[in-house]
């Protein structure tokens, strides 16, 4: 029963989610005896093939001018196309906006089912079950998919970034996608450029939320001080106090930093399913009774304005 991981990749750049899908994959292939494979699509993308057959998989490179862009109407056929090929049983990707929005639609190419924020797997052979969060993660659920083809995407900081293993093959892809016939096009990317890492692959995080009360100054100060990413809660985004792309939660980004530090942020679940995978939780509240402090390592029942300050002198001081 083969495995098939979607890579993801960026101007010819492997996507750090990539490593945590291939070692779901990797387990995945050790519970039901397959073999796995790995699929990177793009344009111009031979060093980042050879660079995932550096990892030990089977690699298929589908390298085309109509996949330069991550458009999901070209890439789903490609990919269900190479499943087939592979016989793969089981084809996942990283739960990332790349993998949301291709793998569901390469699903029901397959007829397959599927499983999307997977944090790990039970059971083994054709008996292998899904576990993934329901009811903004208050219920953990045991799925097990009945279709012959099971597709999956896995949550990134749930599983470890994979090792490198051997050296495996590099096959070219077929690609038989008509440009023309597409129905969407590439209209253009935007970048918002920083100085701060990606939130999602930043090793520290200082994020804000209502008791902010819109002003981040003192987080962003205490992030820029940590080489840190800043974050932000729901409460804090909807209000519109900070970009969309600084939400961690359910419904924003997870993520799983060495240090996440949260500042004015109470601790309401859809929260604390994005980021309780941090390796050391640092919660700053004024209220002694908020939930955050029952996952924190540490907590400070303070002022955020005059803690967060007098933590980034402290920082600033000790270099």
């Amino acid at each position: 029963m083969n495995v098939l991981i979607v890579a993801e990749q960026v101007n010819g750049s492997l996507r750090k989610a990539t490593l945590h899908a291939l070692s779901a994959g990797r387990e995945l292939a050790r519970r039901t005896g397959g073999k796995l494979h790995v699929a990177v699509l793009g344009k111009g993308i031979a060093a980042v093939a050879e660079e995932l057959a550096s990892y030990g998989a089977e690699v298929h490179a589908a390298d085309a001018a109509v996949l330069e862009h991550p458009l999901a109407e070209a890439c789903a056929p490609v990919v269900a196309d190479l499943a087939k090929a592979v016989q793969a049983s089981f084809v996942g990707a990283a739960a990332t906006a790349f993998g949301k929005d291709l793998l569901p639609r390469a699903a029901a190419r397959l007829g397959a089912g599927m499983a999307t924020e997977v944090l790990g797997f039970g059971g083994d052979g054709a008996a292998v079950t899904f576990r993934r969060p329901m009811w903004a993660g208050n219920v953990l659920a045991e799925v097990e998919i009945a279709t012959p083809v099971k597709a999956f995407t896995v949550r990134p900081t749930e599983f470890p970034a994979a090792a490198k293993e051997g050296k495996g093959a590099v096959h070219a892809a077929p690609v038989a996608v008509d440009a023309g016939a597409l129905k969407t096009r590439f209209a253009g990317f935007k970048e918002v450029k920083s100085e701060r890492p990606e939130l999602t692959e930043a090793r520290v995080v200082v994020a804000g939320g209502r008791g902010t009360k819109g002003d981040f100054k003192p987080v962003e100060a205490l992030a820029d001080e940590l080489g840190a990413a800043v974050g932000a809660s729901r409460a804090a985004v909807d209000a519109g106090w900070v970009p969309n792309d600084w939400q961690v939660g359910q419904t924003g980004k997870v993520v799983a930093p060495e240090l996440y530090l949260a500042a004015g942020i109470s601790g309401a679940i859809q929260h604390l399913a994005g980021m309780k995978g941090a390796r050391v939780i640092v919660a700053v509240n004024k209220d002694h009774e908020a939930p955050i402090f029952q996952i924190a390592d540490y907590g400070l029942v303070a002022d955020l304005f005059q803690a967060l300050p007098a933590l980034a002198a402290k920082v600033k001081a000790s270099r």
